[in-house]
């Protein structure tokens, strides 16, 4: 964890009273944090924190559960973890110290989006459903849990919608009678995961190509529309055509079944992995990175590949 606080942290309200029942873990928890929060007995890092500046690490803290899961390491796996955990209790303080919710409507509200989403493994209260409910058919499972998140989606964009409205005519603005159907997507994703989402949620109205191949033709089109850009010489135009080539690229990951932020992690794994070998063969040749020339480094390249192929000596 960088420069967040971590759970484990010594520090105010961190040290258990001698003799002191053990308190459950979660309770200490949110007894820490409430303590490095007030504003007298508190930590005036934390205390001078608020939602805007703790998004950034919440965003860090969550790539760090991904890399741990990627390493297969699962000790460092348990304190990202934990680490993340205090994002949300970080998050949930400050929301009930504005008298907005406190870290128990967090934990219901899932709980009960859980109860709502799985009607093939929960009654509405909650009670599980017995092993041989018809309810549980694989078939139905995955449209039915689209079925409900769009229902869902539906209901919070209609209440925001009259938020808005309300809103306009306190200020006395006109109302605006065009929500908007693709809202809802958190702004703060990584570009390519939220480009994903964002064609996901279009082709979810019937705006869509029919297979993967005409989307393959879009990306050809899109690659052509950059170089007609780069030949322009126009940044503006240039940019704008990139995005539209990546937005593409996503749009193609989502047909074919792939994760783009997952093939795009995979793929600067395997380019740091090769140029690392390349710099070996380089290095193995009397050469060096910075000292050699492109000829010898794509060379170096080649061999690099034909190694990862079993290609090589």
């Amino acid at each position: 964890m960088s420069e967040t606080r971590d759970a484990g942290r010594p520090g105010p309200g961190g040290a258990k009273a001698a003799g002191a029942a053990e308190e459950a873990p979660l309770s200490r928890l949110l007894r820490l944090m409430t303590t490095l929060r007030d504003p007298v007995a508190g930590c005036p890092w934390d205390v001078a924190q608020s939602f805007a500046t703790i998004v950034p690490y919440t965003i860090e803290e969550a790539y760090e559960v991904a890399d741990a899961v990627a390493r297969g390491d699962l000790r460092d796996l348990r304190d990202e973890l934990g680490d993340l955990l205090l994002q949300v209790v970080f998050h949930a303080r400050m929301a009930e110290e504005q008298g907005a919710f406190a870290f128990d409507d967090v934990a219901r509200a899932i709980g009960d989006k859980l109860v709502r989403r799985h009607p093939h493994v929960f009654s509405p209260d909650g009670t599980p459903l017995p092993a041989g409910s018809p309810l549980r058919d694989p078939a139905q499972v995955e449209a039915q849990w689209a079925a409900i998140k769009a229902q869902e989606r539906a209901a919070r964009q209609k209440e925001r919608q009259e938020e808005r409205q309300e809103a306009r005519q306190n200020t006395g603005a006109a109302p605006d009678p065009t929500p908007d159907p693709l809202g809802g997507v958190a702004r703060a994703l990584p570009a390519l995961a939220r480009a994903e989402k964002i064609s996901r949620r279009a082709a979810a109205y019937g705006f869509d190509w029919d297979e993967a191949a005409q989307v393959v033709d879009k990306v050809r089109e899109e690659t052509d529309e950059v170089a007609e850009a780069l030949a322009a010489g126009d940044p503006q135009a240039l940019s704008e055509e990139i995005g539209d080539l990546l937005f593409s690229v996503a749009n193609l990951a989502r047909h074919a079944g792939i994760d783009p932020e997952t093939a795009l992690r995979d793929g600067t794994a395997k380019f740091e992995r090769r140029f690392a070998a390349m710099a070996r063969h380089l290095a193995a040749s009397g050469g060096a990175l910075g000292r050699s020339d492109l000829a010898a480094m794509e060379a170096a390249w080649q061999a690099a590949k034909r190694d990862e192929a079993g290609g090589g000596p």
